[in-house]
């Protein structure tokens, strides 16, 4: 899989509802997982919140979504990120390396609890970026 960008919206507690519009909107397969499918992990009141969801449709378009976990307050202007994922681990890493220069990291780049490695970072411009290796070890 090549490299892609797409955006990553975050929402207040309405992401399923919010996916299943934009599935009805641009069509597509809808994949959703909640904050409580990974069990211990599960932070109080979250298990039916969603932690991930990607639309990807048969024109090519993907965005995905999420409620907004614990801690992080929502309010319009951070409810939007943009978010770097593929396989290719030195391309993805060179992306995060650049973007997070000069930036505040809030999550490290690392392996993850779904076994991928993740980080999230905002840039001296202030903009979130969100970086996903799939199926790679730290």
């Amino acid at each position: 899989m090549a490299s892609r960008l797409n955006p990553y919206i975050s929402f207040p507690g309405e992401a399923k509802q919010a996916m299943e519009f934009y599935k009805g909107v641009f069509g597509g397969d809808l994949a959703v997982h909640t904050f409580g499918a990974f069990g211990s992990e599960t932070p109080p009141g979250y298990a039916d919140k969603i932690m991930h969801s990607m639309l990807e449709t048969a024109t090519g378009f993907t965005l995905m979504g999420a409620d907004s976990p614990p801690g992080m307050e929502h309010k319009p202007g951070n409810n939007m990120a943009v978010s770097l994922s593929g396989d290719d681990a030195d391309e993805l890493r060179g992306y995060w390396d650049k973007l997070s220069s000069g930036g505040t990291v809030s999550v490290p780049l690392e392996r993850q609890m779904w076994g991928d490695v993740f980080g999230m970072c905002t840039d001296k411009f202030g903009v979130t970026w969100m970086v996903n290796v799939t199926g790679q070890q730290t």
